[in-house]
C-alpha cells in the first residue's frame, strides 16, 4: 500500500461525521445503521455510543462480527473495515466517549444503565477507489 493511499484513508476517516455500522441479525442477514463517528485509536479501533437496550447491541452480543463503512459521497470514495464489535458497559469506556449533551438521551448521565459504547476492532479493510484488494490493518500502521 502506498503512502498516498494511507493518507487518503486517514483523511477520509478523520473527516467523516457518520459511519455506517453493520451487524448480523438473528436471521443471518446484515443490518446497517448510520452512527456518529466519535472517536478512534488509530485506524484499527473505532468507538461508537448507543443504548444497551438497542437491537444492534443485542445482535453484537450474540455475534460480534461487524463491518463499518466510511464514505465521502461527493468524491465517491469509501472505506470498509471488517472486524469485531464489543459492547462495553464499564466505566472506562463510558467515560471515554461521554459528550456534553448525551444527558438528553441518558437522564442518569454517564452511569446510566442504558448507555454503552461499541468498541470495533478492525481486522482488514478495502478502500475505494485506491485499492482493488483487501488489506490487513497492519498495512496501515
Amino acid at each position: 500500500m502506498t503512502e498516498q493511499i494511507k493518507k487518503e484513508i486517514t483523511s477520509l476517516v478523520e473527516n467523516a461525521k457518520n459511519v455506517y455500522v453493520s451487524s448480523v441479525g438473528e436471521n443471518g442477514y446484515p443490518n446497517t445503521k448510520a452512527m456518529l463517528s466519535l472517536q478512534r485509536d488509530g485506524l484499527g479501533v473505532h468507538y461508537f455510543s448507543t443504548n444497551v437496550s438497542s437491537k444492534r447491541a443485542s445482535q453484537f452480543k450474540l455475534n460480534p462480527k461487524a463491518c463499518i463503512y466510511y464514505c465521502d459521497e461527493p468524491a465517491f470514495h469509501g472505506l470498509m473495515f471488517i472486524g469485531t464489535m464489543e459492547v462495553c458497559t464499564d466505566a472506562y469506556h463510558k467515560e471515554l466517549l461521554w459528550r456534553e449533551g448525551f444527558e438528553r438521551y441518558y437522564s442518569k448521565g454517564v452511569t446510566d444503565d442504558d448507555y454503552c459504547v461499541y468498541k470495533f476492532t478492525a481486522k482488514e479493510g478495502r478502500y475505494y477507489p485506491g485499492s482493488s484488494k483487501t488489506f490487513s490493518i497492519e498495512e496501515l500502521l
